[in-house]
Parts: C-alpha cells; structure tokens; sequence
C-alpha cells in the first residue's frame, strides 16, 4: 500500500501527482496488464533480446 504524506498547506493536486508518480515506479499497472493474456516464452524472450539491442545500440551511440 502507497503512503503519501500530505505536508502542512500542500495543493491536493500536487500530493496527488506524486500519489501518481510513486504508483507508476511500482509496476503495478505493467505487471496486471501482462497477466491479463498468455504471452509465449519465445515471444517474452524475443522482446528481451529486441529490447537488450536497442539498448545497446543506444550506449554505443553515446560513446562516439
């Protein structure tokens, strides 16, 4: 369960934006949608690997 602290004379939109921030960096919402259909482990493994070039694509486009 999240807890935000609601500081002394705070915007209630403002405490709300970081309730949202803070529920966005768990994964909550990610992790439910995944679970919602069957995903083969080819198919898992295959993102990963998509996922992993990308990345490094990106890196090795940073060191030139």
């Amino acid at each position: 369960m999240l807890i935000i602290q609601v500081k002394e004379g705070e915007n209630i939109d403002r405490a709300l934006k970081r309730y949202k921030r803070k529920f966005d960096k768990t994964g909550t919402m990610r992790q439910l949608r995944g679970r919602q259909q069957f995903t083969k482990p080819s198919v898992v493994r295959r993102a990963q690997v998509q996922k992993a070039e990308y990345i490094q694509h990106l890196r090795d486009q940073e060191s030139i």
